[in-house]
Formats: C-alpha cells, sequence, structure tokens
C-alpha cells in the first residue's frame, strides 16, 4: 500500500503539479487545519512503522496538500520530523531495538558524519539547484523508495 502511495505522489508531482514546485492549497482556513492533523498523524504512524521520519511523505504532502514551494518543504519537513524522530528515539530507547547500534558504533558515527556533511553542503546547493531538477529527483527518490518497500519481505 505504501509503495503505490509513493508512485502516485511521484506521478502527480510529475504529471499533475506546476514545474515551479509551489502551487494552491487545496484546502485553507479549518479544512486546512484537519488536513493537516490528518495527515501528520498519518505521517506520523507510518513514519514510528517504517523507522523513518516521514520525509519521503511529508514533502510531497507539504507540496501537493499545502502548496508549499520544493525548497520551502525541504525545509518545514526538517522542522516537523524533529519531534517524530525525538517521539521515535524515545520509543525505541525503551526496548532492545538500540542494542544494534552500539554492536555498530562504527557504521552509525560514519553514517552521521556523512549525513551532517552531506546536509551542510545541500543547503549550499539549495540556492544554485533549480526546482525544475528538484521535483523530478523527489518523483525519482519517491519511485525508488516504493520499489525498495514493495521488495521489503
Amino acid at each position: 500500500m505504501l509503495a503505490l502511495l509513493l508512485v502516485a505522489m511521484a506521478v502527480v508531482l510529475l504529471i499533475g503539479h506546476g514545474s515551479e514546485g509551489g502551487g494552491t492549497p487545496l484546502f485553507s482556513g479549518a479544512a486546512q487545519i484537519v488536513a493537516g492533523l490528518v495527515a501528520g498523524f498519518a505521517i506520523g504512524v507510518v513514519a514510528s512503522l517504517m523507522g523513518v521520519a516521514g520525509g519521503e511523505l511529508l514533502i510531497p504532502t507539504l507540496i501537493l496538500l499545502f502548496g508549499v514551494d520544493v525548497k520551502l518543504a525541504g525545509s518545514l519537513s526538517l522542522v516537523v520530523s524533529l519531534p517524530t524522530m525525538l517521539v521515535g528515539f524515545t520509543r525505541y530507547s525503551r526496548d532492545s531495538t538500540f542494542a544494534v547500534l552500539s554492536r555498530n558504533r562504527r557504521f552509525v558515527l560514519v553514517m552521521a558524519v556523512g549525513s551532517i556533511v552531506g546536509t551542510f553542503f545541500g543547503a549550499m546547493l539549495l540556492g544554485i539547484v533549480g526546482v525544475t531538477f528538484l521535483l523530478p529527483l523527489l518523483a525519482a527518490i519517491l519511485v525508488i523508495s516504493s520499489f525498495k518497500v514493495w521488495r521489503h519481505k
């Protein structure tokens, strides 16, 4: 189900959405608040089940439901993902789920350093890379993620 949702969002981003990366929000006023709560709840459930921050769903949701520019959606997803990650971290730290982290400490450290350096360079590129490149890239990431989810058993 999640794989199909990811592909559907990729198709809508590529075909049914303007190349400028933003657009008109589908909802306004109270309906937008309700849509935000429902989308946030659904993304939170999926994120906690999959062990991710939910950016795969959050960025397209911000673009498609709320008409946010793709560059702003990436930044907003980081802000929204932080509490999601903290709750997930708190939940998973209560059982033995994180024992694997201590057994793979070097890998975790290398990935964390790489992620921090990548984030730094990505933020520098944000002003250079255009929306016409970012939207297809986001769609490609969604399709690749859908294949990974589909094949995972």
